[in-house]
């Protein structure tokens, strides 16, 4: 037997009986229920006692009792209550927010349009040639030497 196999043998041979004592019952028949008595304490945990009379439900009715008062002795709704006035004090005109809303309709607008023209923009065509070095046998620039006519000695008549 190799060094590495007895190693490993002589590993798990030791641990088996570790393994094996920790596995146990888990019933009650493993152990008695006297035991549970002693582990529990009693709970000397002691608690005020609840009523309505504490300060949050004394806030409660003195909040309550304050709205009510508010909403009866509160003036008629009409142009010349001191918070309309204040309010109105505060806010700008009408004609402000006219001409504000109608600037960005207008930058809206104008802005619909340059969307449209680059969400329409195509790529102009583009033509592939199977065969590009087609173009140069043609060209104009690759006469071969000797075949261009020397015409400076002609004269033309008038």
């Amino acid at each position: 037997m190799s060094l590495a196999a007895r190693r490993i043998v002589l590993i798990t041979s030791r641990s088996r009986p570790a393994i094996s004592a920790q596995r146990r019952a888990a019933s009650s028949a493993s152990h008695g229920h006297h035991e549970h008595d002693h582990h529990h304490e009693q709970d000397s945990t002691v608690y005020p006692a609840e009523s309505f009379g504490g300060r949050f439900w004394r806030n409660v009715v003195l909040v309550s009792i304050a709205g009510a008062l508010g909403l009866k002795y509160a003036p008629e709704p009409s142009e010349n209550v001191y918070l309309t006035r204040w309010i109105a004090m505060y806010t700008a005109p009408r004609d402000y927010w006219l001409s504000l809303n109608a600037k960005h309709t207008a930058q809206q607008e104008e802005y619909a349009r340059v969307g449209l023209l680059v969400n329409d923009a195509q790529r102009p065509p583009v033509h592939r040639f199977r065969y590009p070095q087609m173009l140069d046998q043609a060209s104009a620039f690759l006469v071969p030497v000797g075949s261009d006519v020397d015409v400076s000695s002609v004269v033309p008549k008038v």
